[in-house]
């Protein structure tokens, strides 16, 4: 065992991946930038007066890059380095957050406390590997021998648990003060049990706003002031861009799909002929995340992977090849290692479906005169010649910078987050070279985000107010039909008024209905009103209910008891958690946080952009 453990290459990127993606490692190096205007001093964000360099930053940002990178076998779009960097930004403001909380409480740690967790708590990531597993579970001596080992000491990785843990264990102190003395009553599990269990069948007619015609009702400029100074930060609208975009598409045909199914037979012919699955895996699968690992996927229930692959892994039994099969991702061969029940650990290989080498020949000629044309430009009309010249359409649409651009419904990466990096208005950008194909964008226009001018606003300010002066309208005719249904029944009132009754399905309390919605007052009065009793008018936000309740089934305490330890672990884990996050929401908060981000990179993108 210790001689594959000697290969530590892979604990060393399961470190990599507990520091960066977890946030316990922050590198603070100098000149990653080259020859942007990023210095060793230069700073991205303060939290409470705490610094947090850009070079931090960057580097957090391309540690995730790599790592996405390495899975993906691609490099990432701009899309998805915007995730990355909002990851890396949101981890390194936490961790800030959390250090002064350290502070301030006292929390320390010491270095028994860090050997001792090394020695008791092991990494997921380390408790999940295989190397690590005696019959699919965790193995402690193997872990105890692996900490023993020459190579752990030779490589580093001691030093580097040792990092893991100097910032786990504060923090897990941290949390149980915070969070130790949640423990649920009796009568909250119980409330909990019944909100999820009891059940509720009514009889209703709803009053819509959508019969009082627009024409009916008037909102006054004093009500739309006085509503938008009471709401003013609800308006706050993200920056919003209109792109007009050329996409070069990498067009797969029948035989580019045949060629990949040929070769993926070839490589099962060399395992049926005896070769490895896991040598053949790590050679030519381009999933590269699975590949480092002879193919393997893991051990796991139903529920991980798409259906198609799913079907055809849970259909094989242990040690059985499968056909070639094909996804959205390409074509798979899948091995199963294991069954036990629902449970099952699988290896694969994965060959993409992509252009053969004549075609991709005339897409990438095609794509370089695009992009001599067209490309990092501040010329509009080069664009629209590039159109005219290869003959393909330019298609416009609008992307908010909290959003990816689709076109036509398709994603269109890179694009959306160019936009918001500092192009201008009639800016051409880079050319983007995606799996699917490339796209070249131009800047259109350009709406800054913020809280709208009362001007911009009224429009859909008025349409709210609408909504409840049309409510207003409806509430005497609701009125009068309760009235009515309280003499006499739902039904007959009704129809006496051209209305119509509905019938629900039966709901529970955080379920909701169809028709009726979620956590409204209508959902409430469901459950609080005598059986057969007909309601005065509910308002809610968006409708008015008269409504009857026909049946209830109540929980059973009795049945409820035989559960309730079971219950109380689960629910105090859930509270406890939740403690946490709220704890952490407030924290930030609370925190007087200053983001440069948009101002570095734009000043970063500028100068290069110069030389």
């Amino acid at each position: 065992m210790l001689q594959s453990m000697r290969s530590s290459a892979k604990y060393i990127w399961i470190l990599l991946i507990i520091f960066f993606v977890g946030g316990f490692l922050l590198v603070e190096t100098s000149g990653l930038l080259g020859r942007a205007p990023i210095t060793s001093t230069t700073v991205v964000a303060t939290v409470n007066g705490d610094d947090i360099l850009a070079t931090t930053w960057y580097n957090a940002l391309n540690a995730l890059e790599q790592q996405a990178t390495q899975q993906s076998g691609r490099s990432v779009t701009l899309d998805e380095r915007r995730r990355l960097g909002d990851q890396a930004f949101e981890q390194l403001v936490t961790d800030a957050l959390l250090r002064q909380e350290y502070r301030r409480r006292g929390i320390r740690v010491t270095a028994e406390e860090i050997a001792e967790a090394a020695r008791s708590s092991p990494p997921p990531q380390f408790a999940q590997s295989p190397e690590l597993q005696t019959d699919g579970q965790f193995d402690p001596e193997k872990y105890q021998r692996f900490l023993s080992s020459p190579a752990a000491r030779q490589d580093g990785l001691l030093l580097q648990l040792e990092s893991y843990y100097r910032d786990a264990v504060p923090r897990e102190k941290l949390f149980e003060q915070v969070a130790a003395e949640v423990y649920p009553s009796d009568e909250r599990l119980w409330n909990i049990w019944r909100d999820t269990h009891d059940t509720t069948q009514i009889s209703y007619v709803v009053f819509r706003p959508e019969v009082i015609a627009d024409s009916t009702v008037s909102v006054a400029a004093s009500d739309i002031r006085e509503y938008y100074d009471k709401n003013k930060k609800d308006f706050e609208k993200p920056a919003r861009a209109v792109v007009s975009v050329i996409s070069l598409l990498r067009t797969i045909s029948p035989a580019d799909s045949a060629a990949v199914r040929a070769r993926i037979l070839a490589l099962r012919e060399r395992i049926a002929g005896g070769e490895k699955f896991e040598d053949v895996a790590r050679a030519e699968s381009t999933d590269s995340a699975s590949a480092a690992n002879g193919g393997s996927l893991g051990r796991g229930p139903r529920g991980r992977f798409v259906t198609q692959f799913e079907n055809a892994a849970f259909a094989l039994e242990a040690g059985q090849l499968s056909q070639p099969l094909l996804t959205p991702f390409g074509y798979h061969l899948i091995k199963v290692d294991e069954r036990k029940g629902d449970t099952i650990a699988l290896r694969h290989i994965l060959l993409p479906l992509k252009q053969g080498d004549s075609a991709a020949t005339i897409t990438d000629r095609r794509a370089d005169e695009l992009a001599r044309i067209a490309a990092s430009t501040d010329r509009p009309a080069s664009l629209d010649e590039a159109s005219r010249k290869l003959g393909v359409p330019i298609r416009r649409a609008a992307v908010l910078d909290t959003d990816a651009l689709t076109i036509d419904g398709r994603f269109t990466p890179s694009v959306g987050p160019w936009a918001f990096q500092g192009a201008k208005p009639g800016e051409t950008s880079e050319l983007f070279d995606a799996e699917d194909g490339y796209y070249l964008a131009r800047l259109d226009s350009l709406r800054p985000g913020g809280v709208p001018s009362l001007e911009q606003a009224t429009p859909e300010i008025r349409a709210v107010l609408a909504v409840q002066k049309k409510l207003d309208k409806l509430m005497p005719r609701a009125q009068q039909l309760a009235k009515a249904a309280a003499a006499s029944t739902l039904e007959q009132s009704a129809a006496r008024m051209g209305l119509t009754v509905i019938e629900s399905a039966p709901f529970t309390r955080v379920g909701g209905a169809a028709g009726i919605g979620r956590l409204n007052q209508a959902i409430g009065a469901a459950f609080s009103l005598p059986i057969g009793a007909v309601s005065a008018p509910i308002r809610t936000y968006d409708a008015i209910f008269v409504e009857r309740v026909d049946q209830r089934v109540l929980s059973d305490r009795s049945e409820w008891e035989k559960v309730k330890a079971a219950q109380r672990a689960e629910v105090t884990d859930q509270l406890r958690q939740q403690r946490v996050r709220e704890y952490l929401a407030n924290l930030r908060e609370s925190a007087t946080i200053t983001d440069r981000r948009k101002d570095i990179e734009a000043s970063n993108r500028q100068a290069i952009q110069v030389q």
